[in-house]
């Protein structure tokens, strides 16, 4: 039997995937898929991983030179700001795990300092313009709607900015039931 509302296996928190279900019409979050950095009683905040602005960074910031990373939309909340998650680890003091060899911040200025002299490649580093966020047991309350599938990350899917369907691949990798929503049409009755 198909379940339009798929009960969650997992328990939201820093480090698991948001993935939104099929018919989502909020147009910040339709399709979308989100890495959640942090969950606690105070709320929640993460990134969408999937979707794109098409400026380079050096629109954003002057004074870097040219990457070729795309930078992502990671929400609408602060979005006149820059965030980044990278796979520098320690190497940035003040930044914080999110998943294993996934990071959050950390000292923003040796970041431009080494991008500068080439040490740190698109691979290793992802920008987004603002970021998602939930107030206290907001999102609790939008899980309990069947709004969001809560899935574990990793950090092919975080790190990766070729992948242009990452909503899909993820639903099709995650390989039970629930698998078969990456092949539902946006609109049904249009199908």
């Amino acid at each position: 039997m198909l379940e339009f509302q798929p009960k969650n296996k997992y328990n939201p928190e820093r480090g698991r995937l948001l993935v939104s279900e099929p018919f989502m019409e909020d147009p910040y979050f339709k399709r979308t898929v989100v890495l959640l950095c942090e969950h606690n009683e105070e709320g929640s905040f993460g990134f969408v991983l999937n979707k794109y602005i098409d400026v380079n960074i050096t629109d954003v910031i002057e004074d870097l030179p040219q990457m070729k990373s795309r930078i992502s939309v990671g929400g609408p909340v602060k979005n006149e700001n820059l965030f980044y998650l990278h796979t520098l680890g320690k190497e940035l003091d003040g930044s914080t795990e999110v998943i294993p060899g996934v990071y959050i911040g950390g000292e923003f200025d040796v970041l431009k300092e080494r991008i500068k002299a080439g040490l740190i490649t698109e691979k290793q580093i992802r920008f987004f313009i603002g970021y998602s966020g939930w107030e206290e047991e907001q999102l609790n309350g939008e899980l309990k709607e069947g709004s969001w599938l809560v899935l574990p990350a990793m950090g092919t899917d975080v790190m990766d900015t070729k992948q242009d369907d990452l909503w899909a691949q993820v639903l099709r990798d995650k390989g039970d039931r629930q698998s078969y929503f990456a092949n539902f049409p946006e609109d049904p009755k249009l199908n």
